[in-house]
């Protein structure tokens, strides 16, 4: 009996020990990782749910900050600098004075300067991007760039890909960068024909596991980028995908693409060598671009290439998007798939309406993420009270991303309205200050009204269908 005792006041002895190490090693884990976080000063809200997160998952919390935690990329501003310095763009010379505080904006966070193109064209849906594409690739003297964050090895996939080998056999040079997570899904071998050819492949952050350095996970490029010759460019929302297609689904996404041509064409040329330095390391391609760039010609359409990313604190899509809707006197219309609205947009949305001017946001009825709609869905209420008028698109996914403020001023592009687009993603957009664009695009945002019905103030509210679920949804809002 005696010895039992013994026995088991030795194990709680011990127990007392090991339970002291571990209150010790939290309590210095507490410290450690939040003065880290404390000193990176960012938003207080943020920085108390990670404090907050880190405290109550001991360890666990450590791995979820390290692989998901805000950072910065620091290096590649160094790399980016380098690369501008070689490739600089051109510069308008009529911007108007109702612009110029946009424009002074946009340069000061992108370090791109407004320019201008001779031609727009409004590509809706992926079948006319696709051909538009594929015959731009078809055209190609001396080089063929494409950034995309989804390219699929299905059918659209496929016959992109063989419009590439076919270029790079005939000695054009093909640089093909894609997102390492959107792409994930498509296997090097599928492109092995591409690199038999000639032309070269890169990966953007790609997933390796290295205990001394940061994960990548969370910062993905988003654009999509394409630069045939340095003379004509395409950007937008549309992925290399079926199911951006509807020649071969028809249930595709509904969404937007831009064809430029003009000067705009330089600086989504230098985003892209940017990016393509940034990936590889390697900069001895940007000699051979600049040699076959066109020369400077002024266009009629004044446009302004936006990008933001981790690598800049400016947020500058995100600050432009903001600036844009603080600056209409008579309408803002905004489309995107995925409305998940900080402070200053909701902001400044909400003010729109209710200084009377005719706000609108068109969004799916459904999206291809069940936690966005019912989070974009916790926004309405506050939009409507305000007099924004809410619009679900039905027939199929809206992939659109597109703001449109007066008669004349648009973003075209590949940012959603969220969070991960103005902080996260790499991304890159179009502003055009120019009557004839916004026309088209007013345009075109107004046939997808017909589709579209209003959401009324009645929306079903029941507790599980629809006030716990969006609640629940808003509160994840900041990580979707």
């Amino acid at each position: 009996m005696f010895d039992a005792l013994h026995v088991a006041w030795s194990w709680l002895h011990q127990f007392h020990h090991f339970a002291f190490a571990l209150t010790l090693g939290w309590a210095v884990y507490l410290v450690w990782l939040g003065g880290w976080i404390v000193l990176q000063k960012r938003a207080p809200a943020a920085t108390l749910s990670w404090l907050f997160g880190l405290a109550l998952l001991p360890y666990v919390g450590f791995l979820v900050y390290y692989v998901f935690g805000p950072q910065r990329i620091h290096r590649q501003r160094l790399r980016r600098a380098r690369s501008r310095a070689a490739l600089p763009d051109t510069v308008a010379d009529d911007i108007d004075a109702d612009a110029a505080e946009l424009a002074r904006l946009a340069q000061a966070t992108t370090g791109l300067r407004a320019t201008t193109a001779t031609r727009v064209d409004l590509l809706v849906d992926g079948a006319a991007t696709f051909d538009a594409l594929l015959e731009a690739i078809a055209g190609a003297r001396y080089h063929v760039h494409l950034e995309y964050y989804i390219f699929s090895p299905d059918r659209t996939g496929t016959a992109v890909r063989d419009a590439l080998v076919e270029c790079a056999r005939r000695g054009v040079a093909v640089r093909l960068l894609l997102d390492a997570v959107g792409s994930s899904h498509c296997p090097n071998r599928f492109f092995a024909p591409l690199l038999a050819a000639g032309g070269e492949l890169a990966w953007f952050h790609p997933m390796r596991l290295r205990f001394w350095k940061r994960p990548w996970l969370n910062l993905r490029t988003h654009r999509k980028i394409v630069v045939v010759d340095g003379r004509v460019a395409f950007t937008g929302g549309i992925n290399v995908t079926d199911d951006e297609n509807e020649r071969v689904r028809a249930d595709a996404y509904r969404d937007l693409h831009l064809r430029l041509a003009g000067d705009v064409v330089r600086p989504l040329q230098l985003v892209f060598a940017e990016d393509w330095a940034y990936a590889t390391g390697r900069r001895d391609f940007i000699a051979s671009v600049v040699a076959v760039m066109p020369a400077p010609r002024a266009g009629t359409v004044r446009a302004q290439v936006l990008t933001s990313g981790p690598d800049s604190r400016w947020e500058a899509i995100h600050r432009l998007h903001v600036g844009a809707i603080h600056a209409a006197r008579q309408r803002v219309w905004l489309v995107t798939p995925y409305f998940v609205p900080g402070g200053p947009g909701l902001m400044a949305l909400t003010s729109a309406a209710l200084a009377g001017l005719d706000v609108r946001v068109l969004v799916p009825r459904v999206s291809d993420s069940r936690l966005v709609t019912f989070a974009a869905r916790s926004y309405f209420d506050e939009l409507m009270a305000a007099g924004v008028k809410v619009y679900e698109y039905g027939p199929r996914m809206l992939h659109t991303k597109a703001l449109l403020v007066d008669d004349e001023m648009a973003i075209v592009g590949s940012a959603n309205f969220d969070a991960r687009s103005f902080r996260l993603n790499f991304e890159v957009s179009v502003l055009f200050r120019d009557r004839g664009m916004a026309t088209r695009l007013a345009q075109r945002i107004e046939g997808e009204f017909a589709h579209a019905p209003r959401v009324r103030e009645q929306r079903p509210q029941g507790l599980w269908h629809a006030r716990l679920p969006e609640a629940l949804a808003r509160l994840l809002s900041p990580l979707l």
